[in-house]
């Protein structure tokens, strides 16, 4: 329980204000509130026969980056050993909102795949499988979307970003995106979901879509909680004040899993800092030297202070030197294993169609309640519409049975 309550940190219903939704961010400040915030783990439970499930997906839009590896798959794997009913999705059909090559999207799901595996997700501690082989997702989706409200979706911040972005004509599948992702969590009764900062609100969706089913057909789904990340966002190399991005257009922007040591020598050679030699943190006046500070805590598992503590005497040229070593040794082994992965297609299909299996075992059972319930519903209004129409307007219909000819 003490692990259980170290690692949990529930979120209740996010409570975001309309200043903070229109500036498209979540402060720091909000995230720490609901992280210290406390919730019933029996309420949360009762609806899934008392079990803790997870549940959480990766798009695969190409190898991932540091700071995909630091800020969610090292957190992947801690929790697959810790929990016995873990799900983990390459959540394909998610990144069908941009135009996909249909081969370059085959080989990124097998390179994510890769990925993960080499980072140390063990398929027989977790499902690990592709979103669209279980076409409960997309179905599960349609009617959450009945669900859901055209201005409740246009709330949302990374919308409005997004779309903003594409001239203000944005997909409806982009449109969508956060009820699939409802959908993705709900199928399964996932109980807990590991998400950043940027994702909070999403997943606020996927509990108001959760209590408004529940209100209507009763007890049926879990709430599900967050699982906040304690690993600092890793920023842009180039742009300390952004996130650090596959699709970002400056290549020293970002560390690849698969970069050599060289490329991420040089990297961390170019990092933007300021005029300042000394090695401190304070992400507000000095983002960039913060951000190479959070990311030596995290690739070595210490603190800000016992970071701060190796770096006394150094510069910031020599302090990204010694930043780009010990990222070197974290991500050898990774990379190393990622290659002989690589060359083994076959053994990377039979792990997600192994993993789509078995999802789909879980999968099937919930989606067959949800369209009972939905059909249970419809027909009580049929049968309600029915009886209440005259006999002269019942259009060709007869209430006695059919002569036989």
């Amino acid at each position: 329980m003490a692990a259980r309550g170290r690692l949990f940190r529930a979120l209740p219903r996010a409570r975001v204000s309309q200043k903070q939704i229109r500036l498209a961010s979540i402060s720091f400040t909000l995230c720490k509130e609901l992280e210290a915030a406390s919730f019933s783990e029996d309420r949360t439970c009762k609806a899934n026969n008392g079990m803790y499930r997870i549940f959480s997906g990766i798009q695969p839009t190409g190898i991932p980056h540091l700071g995909n590896y630091l800020g969610a798959i090292q957190n992947w794997v801690r929790l697959q050993e810790e929990y016995n009913s873990v799900l983990y999705s390459i959540v394909d059909l998610h990144s069908l909102t941009v135009p996909r090559d249909p081969t370059s999207l085959n080989q990124c799901i097998l390179d994510t795949t890769a990925t993960i595996l080499a980072c140390g997700i063990n398929p027989k501690r977790c499902f690990l499988f592709q979103q669209s082989q279980v076409p409960e997702h997309a179905e599960l989706g349609w009617i959450l979307g009945c669900f859901t409200s055209v201005p409740r979706l246009r709330r949302l911040p990374q919308w409005k970003i997004k779309d903003a972005s594409q001239k203000n004509e944005g997909n409806v599948g982009l449109f969508t995106y956060p009820v699939l992702q409802a959908a993705d969590i709900l199928l399964y009764k996932s109980t807990h979901v590991p998400v950043g900062e940027d994702q909070v609100l999403h997943l606020e969706l996927a509990q108001d879509i959760a209590q408004h089913f529940n209100k209507k057909y009763g007890k049926f789904f879990p709430i599900p909680r967050a699982i906040l990340n304690s690993t600092k966002k890793i920023k842009s190399l180039r742009d300390p004040t952004a996130k650090m991005s596959k699709s970002d257009p400056q290549k020293l922007a970002t560390v690849s899993l698969m970069d050599s040591a060289e490329e991420i020598v040089l990297k961390f050679r170019k990092a933007v800092t300021d005029f300042t030699s000394e090695v401190t943190y304070d992400p507000d006046s000095r983002p960039g030297v913060s951000n190479l500070v959070s990311i030596h805590a995290a690739v070595t598992g210490l603190g800000i202070k016992e970071v701060l503590h190796q770096s006394v005497g150094l510069d910031t040229a020599h302090y990204k030197m010694m930043v780009a070593e010990a990222v070197i040794q974290k991500l050898a082994p990774v990379r190393s294993e990622m290659k002989r992965l690589q060359q083994d297609k076959c053994y990377l299909q039979n792990v997600l169609k192994a993993g789509a299996e078995k999802a789909k075992e879980l999968a099937a059972p919930v989606y067959q309640e949800v369209r009972r319930l939905e059909a249970e519903l419809f027909a009580g209004l049929v049968l309600g519409l029915h009886s209440s129409i005259p006999a002269c307007c019942s259009l060709g219909y007869s209430s006695s049975p059919p002569k036989s000819v």
